[in-house]
């Protein structure tokens, strides 16, 4: 039968190397950039992709992997195996959920094809991923994995903060009036990813302030089993380092990486944005 295949998509974090590693199976979204199409993380790069928008002129949008895609990568793993977690994107950010549970039907009945909702993107969705195809690798069943994972997915946290309010107008995540009003007083909503979609959950009018709203989330746990810190910079900014040094006072035995937002996430919420993962320990 062989062991479990796990299946995931490009706008989850994974560390170079971790895919092929654990054998986890990543399906490309895409990046549209005027006319032109680029597969997320192979033909653009978080990099590239910020460079083209403050070059101006182009509003990005990002679109699932087709069902054919997924078809093709599920009949591929069935000749080894007929058990699949195919884990994703939240459904509210993206119709990679869809596409891939309409790509299941077609093994139905010859291939047990599991697709999840991860309710989350980035680390979060890469965190489950790992996780699932970790104890694939060590001979759990599909049902088990499948158990680990929802298990694990009510104790992920994403919190931002952005600078550009008109991403999350386009999104209708705010009103036109609360973006013109925001961008006057310089208001800097936080957001909170909830249930799998992004909700505004309070504004602040400076940086300092912004940080503060952070680092008060993540202190409220009392047991992290992994964070980071998500921005679009590679490299620490001012505002990175001070998150970076309350938090190892308060944490002084964890590590915060800084990791890059991709295409999808600031097709959400923009090139401006800074926020926090969090993973707290789960209790099975």
């Amino acid at each position: 039968m062989g062991k479990v295949a796990v299946v995931t998509d490009s706008t989850a974090f994974l560390e170079p190397g971790v895919a092929l590693e654990l054998e986890i199976n990543v399906v490309q979204l895409s990046v549209h950039l005027g006319d032109e199409v680029l597969r997320d993380g192979i033909d653009i790069t978080p990099e590239a992709f910020f460079v083209r928008l403050e070059q101006g002129g182009v509003i990005p949008r990002t679109s699932p992997p087709s069902v054919g895609t997924f078809e093709q990568v599920y009949a591929d793993l069935h000749t080894r195996t007929d058990e699949i977690l195919s884990i994703h994107i939240s459904g509210h950010l993206s119709q990679t959920l869809n596409h891939a549970e309409r790509a299941a039907e077609s093994l139905l009945g010859r291939c047990s094809i599991m697709v999840i909702d991860s309710m989350t993107t980035s680390l979060g969705l890469g965190i489950l991923a790992k996780a699932a195809a970790q104890a694939a690798q060590e001979g759990a069943d599909l049902d088990e994995v499948v158990r680990l994972v929802r298990g694990m997915i009510p104790h992920i946290y994403i919190v931002l903060y952005v600078d550009q309010m008109d991403y999350l107008e386009r999104g209708n995540r705010i009103g036109r009036a609360q973006a013109v009003l925001g961008t006057m007083l310089n208001v800097k909503p936080l957001l909170f990813v909830e249930d799998g979609d992004i909700i505004p959950l309070e504004k602040v009018r400076t940086h300092e302030k912004a940080i503060e709203k952070l680092f008060e989330f993540v202190a409220e746990f009392s047991e992290l089993e992994q964070a980071a810190i998500v921005q679009r910079n590679p490299s620490p900014t001012e505002e990175t380092k001070m998150l970076l040094e309350r938090l190892e006072q308060l944490f002084p035995d964890m590590e915060f990486p800084l990791i890059q937002y991709g295409p999808v996430l600031a097709s959400h919420i923009g090139p401006s944005a800074m926020g926090v993962v969090v993973y707290e320990t789960p209790e099975f």
